[in-house]
């Protein structure tokens, strides 16, 4: 698979691929990862990437010339491009799956008040990762491409991502470790059982106490 980001800061994911479960990926060649800047499609000595808003309004908007020459520099017949903005579709573990099976995911970053709409009428869907604003696209980003290169096959173990949170449509179950007792707070007995039936109920459980306290929403 090819990941490509379009950004105005491409160095805001220098540390990014050198992440321990990105730069695995990357070693294994199970994912390429590209950064192209934005800027260098501007034309001009100062490389104008934005401007004022037509109609008026606060902020600056990214210019859509740049951003489309440099869409069209690496978009091909079997590309995917997506749109990181504030007034997207909220992005899910199930779209994360969407993207995991794509040969080639192109990530356009929004910055300043936002980008011109005339982007958007190029791409092939547009995401938010929450209900909130960020400076930028970037961070959203990173987070796509964290969930969507850990789905791919021989990045993690197979059985690492089966039962984790929304994979299910429920919240995963609490988990615990060593030591067994710290200063009285107990992990609950029946995970020191051994009794595997018991203790694959008491998740389900769990899980679904969880879900039902912090996201009933899901259970609609």
């Amino acid at each position: 698979m090819k990941i490509t980001i379009l950004t105005i800061f491409p160095e805001m994911f220098c540390d990014f691929i050198r992440e321990p479960v990105i730069a695995r990926a990357l070693s294994r060649r199970i994912v390429e990862l590209e950064t192209v800047d934005i800027r260098s499609f501007a034309g001009g000595s100062f490389r104008h990437i934005d401007d004022d808003s037509y109609g008026g309004g606060a902020g600056m908007v990214l210019r859509c010339g740049p951003v489309l020459e440099a869409l069209e520099a690496v978009r091909t017949a079997s590309s995917y491009v997506a749109v990181m903005s504030p007034a997207g579709y909220r992005y899910t573990q199930d779209q994360a799956h969407r993207f995991a099976r794509l040969s080639h995911l192109i990530l356009i970053c929004g910055h300043y008040e936002g980008l011109d709409e005339r982007i958007v009428n190029h791409a092939d869907g547009v995401f938010t990762i929450g209900d909130y604003v960020l400076t930028g696209g970037e961070l959203p980003a990173k987070v796509v491409c964290d969930s969507v290169i850990r789905l791919l096959p021989g990045v993690l173990r197979a059985e690492a991502t089966v039962e984790e949170s929304f994979e299910n449509g429920i919240l995963e179950y609490p988990q615990y470790t060593k030591p067994s007792d710290w200063k009285g707070e107990k992990v609950p007995e029946v995970l020191l059982s051994g009794d595997h039936e018991r203790i694959r109920a008491w998740r389900e459980q769990e899980a679904l106490r969880i879900t039902r306290e912090r996201r009933p929403d899901l259970l609609v």
